[in-house]
């Protein structure tokens, strides 16, 4: 989540994830999640003209930003989910780093009309690539209760979340919710305000957005495919923001170890030869940076090293 605004960007652990890199000037590296580019700018300024950089976003708006950089002949843009990351022929010669900076970015939630918030009143949208799939709208316009229970719970582990799918059917059988305002008003009356300085809505939309964006789909996939691509040395950064995520990032990291898994209930399950190393622990934002920068708040960023 590239966090700032339009005006003032402030991309999320800089120096931290740029050093998980360990960019070499003459090496290939891929931005996933390009946003407005603070972390992909750090990474061109230490490559030298033997190097090269990878940018890929799913938000056109992100690719359009990424425009000022498409003279420089060491940048390559491509508007698609990193995903994709190993359908792009430019990997094909393998990577040295791949970045990923997870989530919804600041642009996206600082601009009403995305949808993205409960804060301003807009069309529910949710998307990130606004040029394919369905709107939040359009999903809790069809879906069966169940179905947007199940979304709710699981992806924003939101104890009322049956109670929010009810009246969210009940409301449609009237009038469609077509707002962010619609929606977060709902669900405030029907939960209340049950947690201090925190809105009663922010579980429901992060589930709807991580749904309609199917995002962690794409993370288990585009972990796949940065495994694949990652030369020998070649180091994955991710930064994610909720514990679905990172939870994701981490189990990735450790069943590509080598290591022995097992339980208590049965025998250990062989190991499969070790692909990744872990770099470090996981890292988490300074005092000084979530005091410029609360919305840093919850980052955590893991890195690896894919092994011979």
């Amino acid at each position: 989540m590239n966090s700032g605004s339009e005006l003032r960007h402030i991309p999320v652990m800089l120096d931290e994830a740029v050093e998980g890199l360990a960019v070499q000037a003459g090496g290939r590296y891929l931005d996933g999640t390009f946003g407005r580019g603070g972390h992909a700018r750090a990474v061109l300024s230490r490559l030298g003209p033997e190097g090269r950089l990878l940018l890929m976003d799913r938000d056109p708006q992100a690719i359009a930003a990424a425009q000022d950089l498409a003279a420089d002949p060491r940048v390559s843009i491509r508007h698609a989910n990193f995903s994709t990351l190993a359908d792009w022929d430019a990997t094909a010669a393998g990577l040295d780093g791949v970045l990923l900076d997870l989530g919804v970015s600041s642009p996206q939630l600082d601009e009403a009309a995305r949808g993205f918030s409960f804060m301003a009143d807009a069309p529910l949208d949710m998307r990130m690539d606004t040029t394919q799939g369905e709107s939040a709208a359009d999903f809790l316009a069809h879906a069966p209760e169940q179905a947007i229970a199940d979304v709710l719970w699981t992806y924003g582990e939101e104890r009322f979340s049956r109670r929010i799918a009810r009246a969210i059917v009940e409301q449609r059988a009237e009038v469609p919710i077509a707002r962010t305002g619609e929606l977060a008003a709902l669900i405030e009356r029907v939960v209340g305000r049950r947690e201090p300085g925190k809105h009663p809505a922010t579980r429901s939309f992060q589930a709807l957005r991580i749904r309609v964006n199917g995002e962690l789909d794409a993370l288990q996939q585009g972990l796949d495919a940065a495994l694949e691509r990652l030369k020998v040395g070649g180091r994955l950064a991710i930064i994610s923001f909720h514990s679905l995520e990172d939870r994701a990032v981490k189990l990735f990291i450790r069943d590509h170890s080598g290591r022995v898994q097992g339980n208590r209930r049965g025998p250990p399950v062989a190991a499969a030869p070790a692909r990744l190393k872990a770099v470090g622990k996981a890292q988490f934002p300074s005092a000084a940076e979530l005091a410029a920068n609360p919305r840093a708040r919850s980052a955590v960023l893991r890195v690896a090293e894919k092994l011979a």
